[in-house]
């Protein structure tokens, strides 16, 4: 049976345009511009002979033709991501590519890692820096990330969402400080830096007090190295082990998951 030649770019254009309703984020999450999203829409509706989207007053809207055909549309993703990781299970079973914040990797996640390979001595990391990495760029298996929850992936919360004050004397901003408030760093402060590692770092070194993540200090009290001033008070986020549903299912994820989430 001869089949029909599927335009996989234009899909997963439309699939990110139908989940942002918007061409503008669809084409930052997808590195190109809006009217590349633009095009591939006019082009994938030539090709189908309907239309997808739809402008009105409150902005984008899916037409009834573009919802009939997605929840199959995104199935079949979740099934074309899958037959490639069982393609790559039997090379990779072993190994688990993590992408997280530097500090938190060497603070809490890289002892739980190594009491992980003590219990599986064939198990192999490979350990990459940053929040946003992508996950299909990076051909991650799980990513710690901190934020208010696991959005379109798959998550599990690693801890209570809670913050700490550390140090004494004025205010250390890092962007991340204001994640319980605005999502923005306090430009008047006297003390600023780019991240959580930098305002422990600074609040020990006497610069400052900081507002940082309870539980990426949790091993530094309990070590005596530094101290909590006041008790932890809730934040709006966390940290977070995310991944997209084919990675989630997988066994050795679902392993390592467990391993790091047991209480």
């Amino acid at each position: 049976m001869k089949r029909t030649h599927l335009p996989l770019n234009a899909l997963r254009v439309f699939d990110a345009a139908a989940r942002h309703l918007s061409f503008t984020r669809a084409a930052d999450e997808l590195a190109v511009t809006p009217a590349a999203v633009g095009q591939q829409i006019r082009a994938l509706e030539d090709l189908l002979g309907v239309v997808l989207f739809r402008r009105t007053s409150k902005g984008l809207e899916l037409t009834d033709e573009a919802t009939a055909g997605l929840g199959a549309l995104r199935t079949g993703f979740l099934e074309f991501e899958e037959a490639v990781q069982s393609m790559q299970a039997g090379q990779s079973s072993h190994v688990y590519t993590i992408a997280g914040p530097r500090e938190f990797v060497a603070e809490w996640l890289a002892p739980r890692l190594a009491a992980f390979k003590q219990a599986n001595p064939q198990a192999r990391f490979v350990i990459v820096d940053g929040e946003t990495t992508d996950f299909t760029e990076a051909n991650l298996d799980l990513a710690i990330r901190w934020t208010e929850g696991p959005g379109e992936l798959e998550g599990v919360p690693l801890g209570p969402a809670e913050r700490v004050v550390i140090g004494e004397g004025e205010w250390i901003s890092w962007p991340g400080d204001a994640s319980c408030e605005d999502d923005e760093e306090d430009p008047s402060a006297p003390v600023s830096v780019s991240d959580a590692g930098q305002a422990v770092a600074a609040a020990l070194a006497g610069m400052g007090k900081a507002r940082v993540p309870a539980l990426l200090v949790a091993g530094m009290v309990e070590a005596g190295i530094l101290q909590i001033v006041g008790e932890a008070e809730p934040c709006r986020r966390g940290y977070w082990l995310v991944a997209p549903r084919p990675q989630w299912r997988q066994k050795k994820v679902k392993d390592l998951v467990a391993a790091l989430t047991a209480a």
